[in-house]
């Protein structure tokens, strides 16, 4: 027989399971996917450890996609845009998903953006971006200082953008948790995570310590690459 103990016991396990947020479960079938990283989660040692790379992409960043999917399972229209698309038209969305999507479509696509433009040595930019950082945002140790002091002072969780406009123009912006410049038509040349999950294993509450080690693993190639379509209408996030 089934002990009152038992049945006690029972009910508290499931209620546990049932209080696990659905971010931590297998994503569902649907339009989007969580890819690989382009490199070993190691690759950014010392600056960000490896175990925050795979908790950060294998979990963090799964959660999203799961959600996002989850979400668009109930608008077949929705489900039907690119990212970039569902993005700027977030307040067109129906009110039932406007803010799942707004949420986890913007944690995917400002994640899939940030493992994009690391995994590098860090250094300086060159060719047009070293030129254009020069022209709009007063040069690379300006713009370094400018980008950090905006990532130190961003309230609660959130990212820094350097934008960048079809001509060529950048910009710095700030955005709270997972919203992204491309919900105001904007397109995003490069960002940083300051969410604590980004850095907590590593640095604790040193955000600024975090942000000024950011930069030593920043691959300006890549960067650079995403610049050039940006200029050529092919950057989408």
């Amino acid at each position: 027989m089934i002990s009152r103990r038992h049945l006690l016991t029972g009910a508290t396990l499931l209620a546990a399971s049932a209080a696990i947020p659905r971010a931590w479960a297998q994503a569902p079938s649907g339009p989007f996917k969580l890819d690989p990283l382009p490199y070993a989660p190691a690759k950014n040692e010392p600056h960000i450890d490896a175990q925050t790379m795979e908790l950060h992409h294998g979990k963090h960043h799964a959660a999203y996609v799961t959600n996002l999917n989850a979400a668009l399972s109930q608008n077949a229209e929705a489900a039907k845009l690119p990212l970039h698309e569902m993005l700027a038209k977030i307040g067109e969305l129906p009110e039932s998903i406007r803010m799942a999507v707004r949420n986890n479509g913007g944690g995917h696509a400002n994640h899939t953006m940030f493992w994009q433009i690391m995994g590098g040595q860090g250094g300086e930019p060159a060719g047009e971006l070293k030129s254009a950082i020069d022209r709009d945002l007063g040069g690379l140790a300006k713009f370094q200082e400018d980008f950090n002091a905006a990532g130190t002072r961003q309230f609660g969780s959130g990212w820094v953008f350097m934008t960048v406009a079809r001509d060529g123009k950048l910009g710095l912006v700030t955005r709270p948790n997972q919203d992204t410049p491309l919900m105001d038509g904007q397109r995003v040349l490069m960002g940083n995570d300051v969410w604590e999950h980004a850095y907590y294993l590593k640095y604790q509450n040193r955000r600024p310590d975090y942000l000024k080690a950011w930069w030593n693993v920043l691959d300006w190639n890549r960067i650079g690459e995403r610049y050039a379509a940006a200029k050529a209408g092919t950057l989408a996030i």
